[in-house]
Order: C-alpha cells, then structure tokens, then sequence
C-alpha cells in the first residue's frame, strides 16, 4: 500500500471513530426527557 492510500486510510478511519464517539457521547450525557404523567390526564 503506498502513502496516499495509507494516509487516506488512516484519516477516514479517524474521521469516523471521532464522529461515533461524539454522538456516543451526546447519548449518553443528554439528560432524560420527562414522561407526561398519565394519571393527571385520567380526571
């Protein structure tokens, strides 16, 4: 494998790992959304 494809190769593979783990990390830091409360709809 020359050069050129290496770098490519190596670029690309860091490009994706950086963009799963920022997403990784935004699931795992985003607060929960509240549940509506079902009871108070019953009345």
């Amino acid at each position: 494998m020359n050069n050129a494809a290496l770098t490519l190769m190596v670029i690309t593979q860091v490009t994706v790992i950086c963009i799963t783990g920022y997403f990784f990390y935004r699931v795992l830091t985003t607060p929960p959304r509240p549940e509506p409360d079902s009871y108070s709809e019953n009345d």
